[in-house]
């Protein structure tokens, strides 16, 4: 049997030079994904719930110091290490190159969070609920997840299943910028760069060969598809 592949390889670029640390994508994404609002005595048991973190950083010798801000998220490895070892395959690898989750399978073994070195994904400990009118800031195009399932960023695959369907009804291929996840479509200084990158001409793609590029723990061979860019300039694309 031929195997099918996509024309698509979803991926994202991140430029340290352009993130202020805002916070402003940790908050989009929290609401755009129905994401569990999680109260101190959570935060302080290391049971948080946000997709999405700012690991900051000090650089240079004093007195000459500045802070950086790295954002963390699902790291969408082609060889990922959370696949193999879900004994339910909760976790797969779909053909846009992203890692899935299928939280209806899930049976919170969280053997795929242990095996994660990027620490991204989170586990529901408790029942989230949202008392009216908080209800009505539910996203209808996600699931509202339930007590023991693993969860975790997705690159707003609601997204980008709609843009997928709306340009297979016109006869075309998604556009480069037509869909943005939610963090990289808030970000004020456009820090985020989402995109293609099978498409050799896509924004995402020309930034992914950057010589200022780099991936998290890449020493591990787990081969991301977000890419960061070092500080020390900026590429105009």
């Amino acid at each position: 049997m031929e195997k099918l592949t996509s024309p698509y390889k979803w991926g994202m670029v991140i430029d340290l030079d352009r993130c202020t640390g805002c916070g402003a994508c940790v908050v989009a994404c929290q609401a755009e994904n129905n994401v569990g609002i999680c109260d101190k005595k959570e935060i302080s048991e290391g049971r948080g719930m946000h997709w999405l973190r700012i690991e900051r950083y000090w650089v240079g010798e004093y007195p000459d110091v500045r802070v950086r801000f790295l954002p963390v998220m699902c790291q969408h490895c082609q060889d990922a290490p959370c696949e193999p070892v879900c004994p339910v395959y909760a976790s797969y690898h779909n053909p846009d190159g992203l890692n899935g989750q299928v939280y209806n399978r899930c049976v919170g073994t969280r053997y795929c969070g242990n095996n994660c070195p990027y620490a991204v994904r989170v586990f529901n400990f408790y029942q989230h609920e949202w008392p009216k009118p908080l209800d009505s800031q539910l996203s209808p195009d996600i699931t509202v997840r339930s007590r023991g399932v693993m969860e975790k960023c997705t690159f707003c695959i609601q997204r980008i299943r709609r843009a997928k369907e709306e340009a297979k009804e016109e006869g075309r291929q998604v556009r480069d910028g037509e869909v943005q996840p939610a963090c990289a479509q808030t970000c004020p200084s456009e820090a985020m760069v989402f995109g293609n990158l099978a498409d050799p001409r896509s924004r995402v793609s020309i930034l992914s060969r950057s010589p200022r590029r780099f991936q998290l723990l890449e020493h591990l061979g787990t081969h991301p598809s977000v890419f960061y860019l070092k500080g020390g300039g900026r590429e105009h694309v």
